[in-house]
């Protein structure tokens, strides 16, 4: 194993949030501009890439449930051969690169190859998507937490334990008042729409569905649990999307009055 004293290049994991450019932090711009190498996700806006340098060299490198992806194992070979030969790689994912961007597992490859890694954060997709709603994540009177869950969890002979209890988490969410936020979910939801119900979750629950948070081409609609695959397939919504459940979305009828008021 190489040891860091002889490892000239460093990595940076920078998360690229949902989409909209402005939404950047300006550490992550600063790490961008800084990178000789960007491995970019399939989900990255490329207008993001306007504040690399000219001469970086940009590899995209992607990553998106249901299509052709680039095999984990070659993009982790990327960061290590990249950092070893003096680059400075930026490793730029949608979202947070803790929040179900395998960020977690890229910092470890990284640590056992004797690299130590830099993470920036990025917002989320669940914040981006409620935010486009004008609703919180949480509320005094409505939601006392939430939960970010993957509604496509690894499965077969490769997973370490069960996929999600749908209905223990439902129960959990009812008595503690909180919000689902279901990332991944579009495939799976008839059985998750299912289970949350049969694990206690009324099925008025107000739940909403929002495609590509925080883009011109967002696409949103509201339902509730007892109608959401229903709604979701009549809109024609797809992925990447993320379901929202809980009491928060009650709000939402004030929301956009105040936007409509104030022409937001």
């Amino acid at each position: 194993m190489n040891t860091p004293s002889l490892i000239q290049g460093r990595c940076t994991l920078v998360g690229a949030g949902p989409g909209d450019p402005e939404l950047l932090t300006l550490k992550a711009v600063k790490a961008i501009q800084a990178a000789t190498v960007l491995l970019v996700d399939d989900l990255v806006n490329d207008e993001i890439l306007q504040w690399a340098r000219p001469e970086a060299r940009i590899v995209h490198v992607g990553k998106r449930g249901g299509c052709k992806s680039t095999p984990q194992s070659f993009i982790e070979k990327l960061m290590i051969t990249a950092v070893r030969e003096g680059e400075t790689v930026v490793r730029l994912k949608g979202g947070d690169p803790f929040i179900f961007g395998r960020g977690g597992e890229e910092v470890e490859h990284l640590r056992e190859a004797g690299i130590e890694c830099g993470v920036i954060n990025g917002i989320t997709a669940g914040l981006a998507a409620v935010t486009a709603l004008g609703v919180p994540l949480t509320h005094r009177d409505r939601a006392q937490g939430v939960v970010f869950v993957t509604g496509h969890a690894k499965t077969g002979a490769a997973a370490r334990h069960e996929p999600t209890d749908w209905r223990a988490l439902a129960a959990t969410a009812r008595d503690a008042r909180l919000t689902l936020v279901i990332y991944m979910g579009v495939a799976g939801v008839d059985a998750i729409q299912q289970q949350l119900q049969d694990g206690g979750l009324p099925a008025d629950t107000p739940v909403a569905v929002v495609q590509q948070a925080s883009l011109p081409g967002q696409r949103q609609v509201t339902s509730t649990l007892a109608n959401l695959a229903t709604d979701l397939r009549a809109a024609g919504l797809g992925s990447p999307a993320v379901i929202v459940v809980g009491d928060v979305l009650r709000g939402m009828a004030a929301a956009q009055q105040d936007a409509a008021r104030f022409g937001t």
